[in-house]
């Protein structure tokens, strides 16, 4: 089986790496032209996997029609670029490869999911009943290590589920499978906020009881909103949902909690991206889950409070303050 990775980034070396060893080939495509020669001369990832030794079975492409013409492609674009990148790759896709979203997000222009940000771009060139989309908590570089960890991969066909749960589970790295796309999609994306949001409370040097409460809340909100769209409950006590809230509201390696630490110390969001080569989602996200929730009209205090951290320069010690003073109420309203 032949196999296309678009992105090149931490995630997509990971997962391409985990192919790779399973000995599948893997083209690897990137955007970066000099980061196709690096790893084409050194096979490894200097730019956002250093460190990690690449396989024998990956060959590394700057055609994006190379790397979409395969049997299984994975989709591992920022997902603010998933559909700049899909529409560019659309005329070369195989129409009935197996495609994997490893992304998680929420478009800003149109408020939409990866599922339907990859059905609109890809429409009349791909069969859309073969897409599964893989979440869970899993840093980059713990699965590059083969640190035993696992994930999730969702489809609306189960016989698809099960494709591409086999084609990534190895010793390291269990894969589990559900038919609940929207759930898996949302925990995905919302658990960054809520990272972002536990680095503030870091970076403001609370403790494990202010962690502990907002990781909690969090999942609530997300539930809230997942709900709305026809999301499971049981979705958001698995991978997709608390496994990996926790996993990025207190793991060091965790992008968004980086960020959200360095917010509560006091630094400005754009000084901070700044100095970061690599994406921390949940700042985009941030936006469109906001405008998503107003929408909605859903009640989401602390991803309300954290875009206006990040977008209206507002003081994080006064948002956690706020949220502290609402008004009292139910814990299961």
């Amino acid at each position: 089986m032949n196999i296309g990775v678009v992105g090149a980034g931490s995630w997509g070396t990971s997962l391409a790496n985990v192919l790779g060893k399973k000995g599948y080939a893997v083209q690897l495509w990137a955007y970066e032209a000099e980061l196709i020669e690096y790893m084409r001369k050194h096979r490894e990832n200097n730019m956002y996997l250093p460190g990690i030794s690449l396989n024998q079975n990956l060959s590394f492409t700057s055609s994006l029609q190379d790397a979409v013409a395969q049997e299984v492609v994975v989709l591992v674009p920022p997902s603010q670029l998933m559909r700049t990148v899909l529409k560019q790759a659309a005329p070369f896709f195989n129409p009935e490869a197996t495609v994997i979203s490893a992304s998680k997000g929420i478009e800003n222009t149109t408020l939409e999911l990866m599922s339907h940000v990859i059905k609109e771009a890809l429409e009349g060139r791909h069969n859309q009943g073969k897409t599964a989309f893989i979440s869970g908590p899993t840093f980059a570089r713990e699965i590059a290590l083969e640190i035993p960890s696992a994930a999730v991969v969702a489809a609306e066909k189960e016989e698809v589920a099960t494709m591409a749960r086999d084609l990534f589970s190895t010793d390291y790295f269990r894969i589990y499978s559900n038919d609940d796309v929207v759930g898996t999609e949302i925990g995905g994306a919302l658990k960054n906020i809520v990272a972002l949001a536990a680095g503030v409370c870091d970076g403001l040097q609370y403790g494990n009881n202010t962690r502990a409460a907002l990781i909690t809340r969090g999942l609530a909100e997300m539930k809230r909103v997942g709900f709305a769209l026809g999301a499971r409950a049981e979705t958001f006590s698995g991978l997709a949902g608390m496994g990996d809230l926790v996993l990025t509201c207190t793991g060091d390696l965790s992008r968004n909690r980086t960020v959200g630490i360095a917010l509560g110390e006091g630094k400005k969001l754009n000084d901070i991206l700044a100095h970061m080569n690599m994406v921390a989602e949940g700042v985009e996200t941030t936006r469109s889950a906001y405008q998503l929730a107003k929408k909605l009209e859903i009640d989401v205090p602390i991803i309300n409070q954290m875009y206006a951290v990040l977008f209206e320069d507002k003081d994080p010690r006064a948002a956690v303050i706020e949220l502290m003073r609402r008004s009292l109420k139910s814990e299961y309203i």
